[in-house]
């Protein structure tokens, strides 16, 4: 059994070690589960689990290899968490429902049947009112429906009403795979670093203020420039349209870059980059910048990262006059290449689900011009794509 969570867990891709295998082994047989599913748990992801972002696929193995009744059989029933389970509940349940648990016989009767039925069922049961199992109104089982149920074996809730979710993933939010939310971005981008000491000298230098103290025989305070991020970005945001569904992680990660990176500047275009980019949305057709300004202005030292979903027609993209919104006099692809060719440092992020990039033309075609630097917008996307550009 264990030996298959091992492997089922490889599989999975987490990356777990036999030394690790060994280590919860080890714990096992010196009891520090103490025969306990949820203890055990615990103890199986602290062992197994280095990378916070690996958690939700830890979840989802642990939930296919022990599942169910199989896994609670082996419970001690005294051990079940009543009181874990009374306050959940007045956590999550209103006053009426509170009210109709306590019109069925309450929390005690509920925990006491609970036992009953664990001691006294042998074998799967499906539907019916009585029996731990499936499709029906007991309240012990999955897919079916009580007002005061305790889910078992279940991946999802239906009628939201159970008390205890023995097969909840707490961790979704935080695999690598998924799209980028506040907690994560700047951890992505943090990877994206150059440190460099510029600017008045405003900080201590310990280390130099003991030697020239120690050399001296008195003190000498020395101060040095504050340590910064050197590295310099150019970000290019595509605006409205298709990309009106990803306004908020782009939000999100136009808001972690201005705190990560001190020397940043931003342009809005849309759909492609064209000969004029704009810095404010309202104003783009009254105040806009001339694309050839931009490339004169910025050198070539800096990371250039373009965000959209290059999702359009491949005319604006291939040919003159192909843009949505005015007649382009050269093709966007003259302009991608242009600005590659400038900067070598260019990465480009997309919103769109990495398995569907192959069923929109202009995606691909992007994704040539940029030499196969398009990234998916997710933590794994993004921590990729700063790992390219810090080349």
């Amino acid at each position: 059994m264990f030996i298959d969570f091992f492997t089922e867990l490889k599989s999975a891709g987490v990356p777990v070690s036999l030394r690790e295998y060994l280590t919860l082994m080890e714990a096992l047989e010196k009891d520090l589960a103490e025969r306990r599913v949820e203890d055990f748990y615990y103890l199986a992801r602290t062992a197994l689990v280095k990378d916070e972002s690996n958690l939700d696929k830890f979840d989802r193995v642990f939930g296919n290899v022990f599942k169910g009744l199989d896994l609670m059989s082996d419970v001690p029933v005294t051990d079940i968490p009543e009181e874990w389970l009374r306050k959940l509940a007045e956590k999550h349940l209103s006053e009426e429902e509170k009210a109709q648990i306590e019109a069925l016989g309450g929390f005690e009767k509920l925990m006491e049947t609970l036992r009953e039925r664990l001691k006294e069922q042998q074998k799967r049961h499906q539907g019916g009112n009585k029996w731990i199992g499936t499709a029906g109104t007991s309240p012990f089982g999955a897919y079916g429906y009580n007002p005061e149920g305790v889910r078992i074996g279940q991946h999802e809730s239906r009628h939201r009403r159970a008390v205890k979710v023995w097969d909840k993933r707490e961790f979704k939010d935080l695999d690598d795979s998924l799209a980028l939310g506040t907690r994560n971005i700047q951890v992505a981008l943090k990877r994206l670093r150059n440190f460099a000491r510029t600017g008045a000298a405003e900080e201590l230098d310990l280390d130099n203020t003991i030697r020239a103290t120690a050399h001296r025989g008195l003190l000498d305070v020395k101060m040095r420039p504050e340590r910064r991020n050197a590295v310099k970005v150019l970000l290019f945001f595509d605006i409205g349209g298709s990309m009106d569904d990803h306004i908020r992680v782009c939000e999100e990660l136009f808001s972690a870059a201005r705190t990560e990176f001190k020397v940043m500047e931003h342009f809005y275009f849309h759909n492609c980059l064209y000969e004029y980019v704009w810095k404010e949305n309202r104003r783009r057709h009254a105040e806009r910048i001339n694309t050839m300004d931009v490339l004169h202005k910025y050198p070539a030292d800096y990371k250039v990262i373009f965000v959209g979903d290059a999702s359009m027609s491949p005319y604006e993209i291939a040919y003159a006059g192909g843009s949505v919104e005015h007649w382009n006099e050269e093709a966007g692809s003259a302009w991608m290449q242009r600005v590659t060719g400038l900067y070598k440092s260019a990465v480009w992020l997309n919103p769109v689900r990495q398995e569907h990039w192959g069923y929109t033309h202009s995606i691909r075609m992007l994704q040539e011009l940029m030499e196969n630097r398009m990234y998916p917008l997710t933590v794994e996307g993004l921590t990729e794509a700063m790992k390219e550009l810090a080349r």
